[in-house]
């Protein structure tokens, strides 16, 4: 390596050489032709585009449509607003979370902990992670002015340009924060401040209908004010990160690399506990030292419901997400009444599985259930207790938007998304060893979609008994 290389004693090795070097080396071990990747590349891209503009088409017509049409415009205008702001926190803290340069592990232990120059190494990522953030956000607001129905040239241009430049500045600022560690406080302030902007437009928006004021549209376009904003703030960003990549250290690369890798996993293998688990793991370090508490010696099972309990409060955000899904609730039934039934059912099992933490825990771990003691229906069933509380608050508390009176259909929903919790809770380990069928269309993996959709095959059953009998 030091001969092809050619790298002085004390000297340190070329970014650009090294890089061309590793290349032809792969190259040398490589079994798949390049004609197979642009052939998996074109396969990606047709899927993406079919199903994504069907998706756009879908909701523009329903949107377009006599039961689409039915919320004020000026609310629902705001709403997009605030689901903008969500989506733009929930955005930075992914980007945070995942890195957002990573490298591979073969990397990790050979080239970033060598003497190789950082910057030249990380450059070629960081330029593809920036071409690809300003398509990806172009595209984005492109999709979403087609969705709403923006049908005009310039509102379509400066949603493009406004998508394009945020993503731009999201993910320049995330890599300045990845270099510079003392940051990160800050970084996190900045998701939070998002999103907690999305929800005060969206609560005040609800207040403002529900006390009968109306709201007026903005007298700018926010599109275009956004765009021009961003664009030379994106330039600024860029250049800023380019000069942080050099402090960009090898510890927040491999962090990065574990959560892309999970959500590879997750991916591939649809089994989204290997997400789920990792962030799980890594919310409950983030805690550090925990107050203890004694419990009341009632028996196995109600200790185990006040363990349930004490794990809410120690996990608070739970109860965060679970409001926002509650006040998502509120948006859904002011800006689209005839879905106010299938949303109340969807985020209902949403919300509630904020809350299934323990049943979860106990259902994918028999050596947990072993230690516990008890039976298993006995486990499963304590920790059942703060999840059905919770769907009975939820119904309760959204009832009033849905339908004027409690019916018997009520309590079906409730006991329904009780069980769909349970089914998704106790869902074991995934198995990839199931029965298959043949039909026109390919091998179709029977055993292994009825594991996916355990859990919310329930819910959709349960929306259909919302439209047809609620």
């Amino acid at each position: 390596m030091t001969t092809e290389l050619d790298v002085r004693p004390g000297g340190r090795p070329d970014a650009r050489r090294l890089r061309g070097w590793l290349r032809r080396t792969r190259r040398r071990h490589r079994t798949a032709s390049l004609g197979d990747a642009l052939g998996d590349a074109y396969v990606l891209l047709l899927f993406t585009g079919m199903y994504g503009w069907a998706l756009i088409s879908e909701v523009r017509d329903y949107l377009g449509s006599p039961s689409g049409r039915q919320g004020d415009p000026a609310d629902r205008y705001w709403f997009g607003i605030a689901a903008a702001l969500a989506v733009a926190g929930l955005a930075w803290r992914a980007l945070r979370v995942v890195g957002p340069l990573v490298v591979a592990p073969a990397a990790q232990s050979w080239v970033v902990s060598s003497p190789v120059d950082r910057r030249g190494w990380l450059l070629p990522r960081f330029v593809a992670l920036v071409v690809a953030a300003t398509a990806g956000g172009g595209l984005f607001g492109l999709a979403a002015a087609v969705a709403t129905g923006a049908g005009a040239a310039p509102d379509l241009a400066g949603a493009t340009v406004a998508g394009a430049g945020c993503a731009t500045v999201a993910v320049a600022s995330a890599v300045v924060v990845q270099g510079s560690p003392d940051r990160a406080g800050r970084a996190r302030l900045l998701d939070r401040c998002l999103l907690g902007a999305g929800a005060v437009v969206a609560l005040a928006v609800v207040v403002a209908h529900l006390g009968g004021q109306p709201v007026p549209l903005p007298a700018v376009p926010l599109a275009w004010t956004l765009g021009l904003a961003a664009v030379p703030a994106a330039v600024v960003a860029v250049a800023a990160a380019y000069r942080a990549l050099p402090s960009v250290d090898r510890a927040s690369l491999a962090a990065g690399a574990e959560v892309a890798d999970a959500a590879a996993g997750a991916a591939l293998l649809l089994d989204p506990s290997f997400l789920t688990g990792l962030a799980e793991s890594r919310r409950w370090r983030s805690r550090g030292v925990v107050s203890s508490r004694r419990f009341r010696p009632l028996g196995r099972s109600v200790v185990l419901v006040q363990a349930e309990l004490w794990r809410t409060v120690r996990h608070p955000s739970a109860l965060v997400v679970w409001a926002a899904l509650l006040l998502t609730m509120y948006a859904v039934a002011v800006a689209l009444p005839s879905s106010a039934g299938a949303a109340q059912v969807l985020l209902g099992f949403l919300a509630v599985g904020r809350l299934a933490g323990g049943l979860r825990a106990v259902g994918r771990s028999a050596g947990l259930r072993r230690s516990l003691g008890g039976g298993d229906v006995q486990l499963y069933l304590a920790h059942l207790v703060v999840p059905a509380l919770s769907v009975l608050v939820w119904y309760a508390v959204t009832l009033p938007v849905v339908r004027p009176t409690v019916g018997v259909v009520d309590g079906v929903l409730a006991l329904g998304t009780v069980a769909a919790a349970y089914r998704a809770g106790t869902r074991p380990t995934m198995g990839y060893g199931g029965a298959t069928v043949n039909t026109p269309a390919g091998m179709i993996p029977v055993d292994l979609i009825r594991q996916v959709v355990r859990g919310p095959d329930v819910i959709g059953a349960l929306i259909l008994v919302q439209l047809f009998w609620g």
